[in-house]
C-alpha cells in the first residue's frame, strides 16, 4: 500500500472484515474506484490465503493475516499457519485479547497466542497491526509494548487511563461508526491524540442504517469526527491519511 501526493484526497478503512460479506468482491472494487485505503483483517489463517486472492488485483486494499482472539480456542491448532503466511504479508490482524469469556484458561490461550504473534512480529520487521483489546486494554498494551511493529487499537473501548497510557507507547487507534454513537466513545476519541487517529468500519458486523458498513461508510465516519473536533471534513480526511502515512513509513 503505496499512499502517493496524488492520493491525498482518499480515506481509510482501518479494518474490515471484506471475506465475511456475501459480495466480497464488489466490496474490494468499492474501495478501489472510491479510492479507500482498506486493511482487509481476517480471523484465522484458513482464510487469509482467500482474502489474499480477492485483494491480490488492488490498489487500495490489503490483505492482513488474523487469528482473533474469540477464536483461539476453537482455531488455536492454526497457529504455525499464521506462521507460515506470515511472510506473505504486511499486516496482521485480527489479533489481540477479549476478556468477554469469564473461563481462566480460555484467557491465558489468547494470552499465549498473543505472545507467540508478537515475537514471530518482531523477528519479521516491518509489520502493521490491527489489534482488538475489549475489556483486556492493560495485558494487550503490556504485551505489545516495546515492539517494532506499529499498533493500531480498533474500536478501542478502555479507560481513559488506558487509553493514555496506549497513547504514551506510541499506539494508533482507529475509529468507526458505532464510537461515535454513544457518548463514552465519543469521550474516548476526543481524548486521544489526532495524529493518532484513523478511521474503520468494522464492517460487515457495524451497521450502516439497515445494511452492513462498508469502506464508502468511512465518509460518514469523517463527517461525526469533525463535528467532534469541530474541524472541516476535509481537514479530518487529511489528518487521516497523513497518520496512515505515518504508520506506512515508520
Amino acid at each position: 500500500m503505496i499512499i502517493t501526493g496524488e492520493m491525498m484526497d482518499a480515506l481509510v478503512d482501518a479494518h474490515c472484515h471484506i471475506d465475511l460479506y456475501e459480495a466480497p468482491q464488489a466490496i474490494v472494487e468499492q474501495a478501489d474506484t472510491q479510492h479507500i485505503y482498506t486493511i482487509a483483517v481476517t480471523n484465522a489463517p484458513s482464510v487469509f490465503s482467500h482474502t489474499a486472492a480477492l485483494t491480490a488485483g488492488s490498489k487500495y486494499v490489503r490483505a492482513a493475516l488474523g487469528l482473533h482472539p474469540e477464536l483461539v480456542h476453537s482455531h488455536g491448532n492454526e497457529i504455525e499457519q499464521f506462521l507460515h503466511y506470515l511472510p506473505e504479508t504486511r499486516y496482521v490482524g485480527e489479533v489481540g485479547l477479549d476478556y468477554t469469556t469469564m473461563q481462566e484458561d480460555r484467557r491465558v490461550a489468547q494470552r499465549q497466542v498473543l505472545t507467540r504473534i508478537a515475537d514471530w512480529v518482531d523477528q519479521s520487521g516491518d509489520k502493521v497491526l490491527t489489534v482488538h483489546s475489549r475489556r483486556a486494554a492493560p495485558d494487550v498494551i503490556a504485551l505489545l509494548s516495546g515492539i517494532k511493529a506499529r499498533v493500531i487499537l480498533h474500536w478501542f473501548t478502555g479507560t481513559r487511563r488506558e487509553l493514555d497510557e496506549a497513547a504514551g507507547r506510541g499506539f494508533f487507534f482507529s475509529v468507526n461508526s458505532a464510537m461515535l454513537r454513544s457518548e463514552k466513545g465519543r469521550a474516548l476519541v476526543v481524548r486521544m491524540p489526532r495524529e493518532r487517529v484513523l478511521t474503520e468500519t468494522d464492517g460487515p458486523f457495524v451497521r450502516d442504517g439497515n445494511r452492513p458498513a462498508a469502506p464508502p461508510t468511512v465518509r460518514g465516519t469523517v463527517g461525526s469526527l469533525a463535528e467532534l473536533w469541530r474541524a472541516s471534513p476535509e481537514d479530518v480526511q487529511s489528518s487521516v491519511l497523513r497518520n496512515l502515512r505515518r504508520i506506512l513509513t515508520g
